[in-house]
């Protein structure tokens, strides 16, 4: 059973080792971008739905979307060249991003290994400052500067490609 808990401790821990600076904040838990937008009230910055897909190829990716941004997975398979993607399993989320259903974040890429998950980041999202995701688990929210978040993801070794979802192919970030 995957410990939201001592996840989060172990991301909290990892941030300030890495001099990144963040606001915590509690609330109670959501599993949906509309209980989020009901409970955050005015908290400023860029929101998120994140996504844990695999294609059939067995290639997972972790989709990083301004909580708008209309997902549209046939124009989201050409961005990422990916093959017939699908959401990825809940064993299978524990298994490489630590987390549970409801509280997937890019935070959780600091479990899975190099090499293994592609995260995408959605351009318009990394245009707020801050932006905010679960520490993960859904029953908080951590609000960082977007570069930090690059950063982050870097130091756990997934450089992250820049998803626009009206433009034709993803870029580096």
């Amino acid at each position: 059973m995957i410990d939201p808990a001592a996840a989060e401790i172990a991301l909290l821990a990892r941030l300030e080792r890495l001099g990144i600076a963040y606001a915590r904040h509690a609330h109670a838990p959501v599993f949906t971008v509309d209980e989020a937008r009901a409970l955050r009230g005015a908290l400023p910055g860029g929101h998120a739905k994140n996504l844990f897909l695999k294609d059939k190829k067995d290639r997972l990716f972790l989709v990083v979307a301004e909580e708008e941004a209309a997902v549209d997975m046939k124009a989201l398979e050409r961005l990422l060249g990916a093959a017939r993607l699908s959401f990825g399993r809940a064993e299978l989320m524990a298994e490489v991003l630590g987390v549970a259903p409801g509280s997937v974040t890019p935070f959780a890429a600091m479990n899975a290994a190099p090499g293994r998950l592609t995260v995408a980041l959605d351009r318009h999202l990394m245009g707020f400052d801050p932006v905010n995701f679960h520490p993960m688990r859904n029953d908080a929210t951590l609000a960082l500067a977007p570069g930090d978040l690059v950063a982050f993801l870097a130091s756990c070794g997934h450089v992250p490609v820049a998803i626009d979802f009206r433009q034709p192919s993803p870029a580096p970030i």
